[in-house]
């Protein structure tokens, strides 16, 4: 169900959770200092309660409300980067609730770039807004994806469909050396350029610490059909297949789409695909792998990478 910034602003002030776009994906916002609207998107979602939320706030004045420190480095990157797809992980100040934080000592916090977000987060206040989507399904870039996932009932803002397509960077600055749990549209060597800092991209589930960011705990971004990479001397000619191809030529058509190397096309595209396979009954979703060559000229592919790998199952 569309709805007006007018109608989303009273819903989320009477406690019920509201979907919205962002320059990313659509997210499930709710008032970030309502423990019942929260434990709505929680349970809207199906999400496991040890995942943390991030909050997305509309200034950098309103990093002051949640983070007990601001780092001379992330004082850089909010100049550079916000508002814009980048999540930055704070210690966070005692009255932070703990719904959000999976009971953390820290708090993820964004400043979305898109206008209609900016718009509701100025006027409705700061919103936790993970993606409106299912737990596990592909996140949604479109309003309707989370019709898809949600019903034609539940309270969307149509934006049209996102630009970047995959979620924020996640960025933990909280503590040295800063390390990236979830790669994104910024990377690793902008963030290192703007800090001067080292930063660690941080590729498996080692630690507990992961656990400060969404995205890293659970399988993600997963279609019903299966995902897998393209082998090595391969043929994209399998029945009942949907082809993601960068580099390899060859027949075009709804099941075989080339990317022709436009990295960040595919980037944006990604989830629908997933979903448009999903919809024609497919049963198999075959991706071609980033050879070192496309990974070093095309940072995206990283960001591709991450959740491909996550909807494969690993």
């Amino acid at each position: 169900m569309n709805v007006s910034i007018e109608k989303a602003i009273e819903l989320l002030e009477s406690g019920e959770p509201v979907a919205f776009p962002t320059e990313t994906v659509y997210g499930l916002g709710a008032d970030a200092w309502n423990p019942g609207a929260i434990k709505k998107v929680f349970e809207i979602k199906g999400r496991p309660s040890d995942n943390p939320l991030i909050v997305h706030i509309a200034s950098k004045a309103m990093v002051n409300d949640f983070a007990t420190e601001i780092p001379e480095a992330a004082v850089k990157l909010m100049d550079a980067c916000w508002p814009g797809p980048l999540t930055l992980i704070f210690r966070k100040k005692p009255e932070v609730l703990d719904l959000i934080t999976a009971g953390l000592d820290t708090v993820a916090l964004r400043w979305p770039s898109h206008a209609l977000a900016q718009e509701l987060i100025f006027r409705a206040g700061p919103l936790v807004a993970p993606s409106a989507n299912t737990s596990g399904r592909p996140s949604p870039t479109k309003a309707s994806h989370v019709t898809e996932d949600f019903g034609n009932d539940f309270p969307v803002i149509d934006g049209g469909a996102t630009q970047i397509g995959l979620e924020s960077t996640v960025l933990d600055i909280s503590e040295q050396p800063f390390r990236i749990y979830r790669p994104g549209f910024i990377d690793k060597s902008k963030i290192e350029k703007i800090t001067g800092e080292e930063v660690i991209l941080q590729k498996k589930n080692t630690s507990g610490q992961e656990t400060r960011s969404p995205g890293t705990k659970y399988s993600h971004y997963a279609p019903e059909a299966v995902v897998r990479w393209l082998e090595e001397g391969e043929t994209p000619d399998q029945k009942n297949a949907l082809y993601l191809l960068h580099s390899l030529e060859g027949k075009e058509d709804e099941h075989h789409i080339h990317y022709h190397q436009n990295f960040q096309q595919m980037a944006s595209e990604l989830y629908d695909r997933f979903r448009q396979a999903d919809h024609q009954q497919l049963d198999t979703i075959i991706i071609e792998p980033f050879d070192e060559r496309a990974r070093k000229e095309h940072p995206i592919t990283e960001a591709l990478l991450n959740r491909i790998t996550k909807a494969v199952g690993g």
